[in-house]
């Protein structure tokens, strides 16, 4: 399977578990090659709570994202009204979101989530739609 069809089989399945946590919801496929626009690869909102995501994945570990990346974010749902979010899933683990700001960036601009990170200290699904809040070991 390509790159581009598992990612948006991995986009596919975002929406749909926000749906599924009643969030209107709308994926913007090939967001990054369909119009000269910078757009989120996910809107999502439930009346209280609008966000615009990046959604990415992989089978390896780390996950990088381009500054211009997620400085289009950020742009865009400033002036949309929504949260910015990065969402990572790898391989037999679920979503994990983050503000932009709280990401890793490398010394080149880009920003970097590892594996060991997402599971530490992302939040997940229920907590990023109010269902539970997170319980963390060291806290």
């Amino acid at each position: 399977m390509s790159a581009n069809r598992k990612g948006d089989r991995r986009e596919r399945e975002l929406v749909n578990e926000l749906d599924a946590a009643g969030f209107a919801v709308m994926r913007a496929p090939a967001s990054g090659s369909a119009t000269e626009r910078d757009l989120p690869d996910v809107l999502a909102g439930d009346g209280e709570k609008f966000y615009a995501i990046e959604a990415k994945s992989s089978a390896g570990d780390p996950i990088y994202l381009s500054g211009e990346e997620v400085e289009s974010l950020i742009y865009f749902a400033r002036n949309f009204g929504a949260k910015a979010r990065i969402a990572v899933r790898f391989d037999r683990e679920d979503w994990y979101f983050f503000h932009p700001g709280d990401l890793h960036v490398t010394d080149g601009g880009n920003y970097r989530v590892k594996k060991e990170t997402a599971l530490a200290d992302g939040e997940d699904l229920d907590e990023l739609v109010g269902h539970s809040t997170q319980t963390r070991l060291d806290d």
